[in-house]
């Protein structure tokens, strides 16, 4: 991967753990083919999938039940700056109801991040949705344009991910002035009491103030020691944020 490649993957990732709504367009049943875009919220799973939590009265439920091709876009507008020159993400592939058993695990999380969606888990024609995404378009303004590397966007299980909780609670035990300084460094906020939220792979969350903050990796992190290795890595390099 080159300079560039690397520096879209960057900022594109960033978008993509830093938003919760965007653009969900599906293959239209009642106008024969057309393409239909609706405003939907959406978590980040572990890997880098959509997870979506859909009414099945939705217009866009109907229509993924008839074609499961679907793309969301995400975008991010400064007020500072052309909007135009904006960076946006668009994220192709199949919009499929997940299976009974990752429901369990994919509604937790989903109420870490969007607690507001607990209210609809009493109306039951409510269920969850993995957007398996296939292609990646990016936009980082003029001229930063790329089709990026589609393989590090596939749904996969990373092998750490059995043991998530334990390495949360640890590390809020053990590493709390590890995650404070971390939040200092990549947000300059700074709170001894801030908490480890929840894993991905090429990153974590802290949850402060009762706002939540991505923690970046530099690295795609699938297993428990390259896991560590980053979070021993970042403790080192965040030393002078510690408070």
């Amino acid at each position: 991967m080159n300079t560039k490649q690397k520096e879209y993957e960057k900022d594109a990732i960033s978008l993509l753990r830093n938003a919760s709504e965007g653009v969900l367009s599906t293959i239209s049943v009642r106008n024969d083919g057309y393409p239909f875009g609706s405003f939907v919220t959406f978590v980040t799973d572990v890997d880098r999938s959509i997870l979506i939590y859909a009414s099945n009265i939705a217009q866009h439920t109907i229509n993924l039940k008839e074609d499961s091709k679907s793309c969301l876009t995400l975008f991010k507008i400064d007020d500072d700056f052309d909007k135009q020159n904006s960076s946006r993400m668009t994220l192709l592939g199949d919009l499929k109801a997940l299976p009974n058993e990752e429901v369990e695990t994919v509604k937790n999380r989903f109420e870490n991040f969007l607690p507001e969606s607990k209210k609809y888990a009493a109306m039951h024609d409510f269920n969850f949705y993995r957007l398996h995404i296939n292609q990646v378009r990016w936009i980082g303004g003029f001229g930063k344009i790329a089709w990026l590397d589609a393989k590090k966007w596939e749904q996969h299980k990373p092998k750490w991910s059995s043991n998530e909780s334990s390495i949360i609670e640890h590390m809020n035990e053990d590493h709390s002035h590890n995650i404070s300084s971390a939040l200092n460094a990549q947000h300059s906020i700074k709170d001894n009491e801030a908490k480890m939220l929840s894993l991905s792979i090429d990153g974590y969350y802290i949850k402060s103030n009762e706002e939540i903050y991505f923690i970046s990796f530099e690295e795609i992190c699938s297993n428990a020691k390259e896991y560590k290795d980053m979070l021993v890595k970042q403790a080192n390099d965040y030393r002078a944020y510690e408070l």
